[in-house]
């Protein structure tokens, strides 16, 4: 049997990037996005139900994503669901989903928080410069992740 893990999501980003190093040099950005289901409810009121996500950008893709993104900017990515667990500081177990991006584009004009026509995609330039992890491996050691 086949399996597919492909997530395709369209939103905001709640903070500023967040770019960082492996101790190999290797780009990693951070990103924190809204992604909103507005429905109607039985008695016809509108409603929003925001998805709070963080997803992790590699390689020259993470330095575009810090360059380029600030906080409100509308993105689009496409990517991997991870799941992650650890143990918080009350000493339980906590399991939480991440979104490993394989491609971010850009969707607001650069500096507007919503409208507008289409900014870079922040897909790297055809080249020698390592990319994204391949879908079947994870996107590098666990003991290359600096936190």
């Amino acid at each position: 049997m086949a399996n597919l893990n492909k997530v395709m999501l369209i939103g905001n980003l709640t903070a500023d990037p967040e770019l960082r190093y492996t101790p190999s040099g290797q780009a990693v950005c951070d990103l924190r996005i809204a992604v909103n289901n507005k429905y109607k409810t039985q008695t016809g009121e509108w409603k929003e139900d925001p998805c709070f996500l963080n997803v992790t950008v590699w390689a020259r893709q993470a330095e575009y994503c810090a360059e380029y993104l600030k906080k409100g900017r509308s993105i689009f990515v496409e990517g991997r669901l991870k799941m992650n667990t650890w143990t918080s500081k009350e000493g339980q177990k906590r399991t939480g989903y991440s979104v490993n991006a394989q491609t971010v584009q850009f969707l607001d004009a650069k500096g507007t928080g919503g409208g507008g026509h289409a900014a870079p995609s922040a897909e790297p330039p055809a080249s020698d410069e390592p990319g994204p992890a391949p879908d079947n491996q994870s996107a590098g050691p666990d003991e290359e992740i600096p936190f």
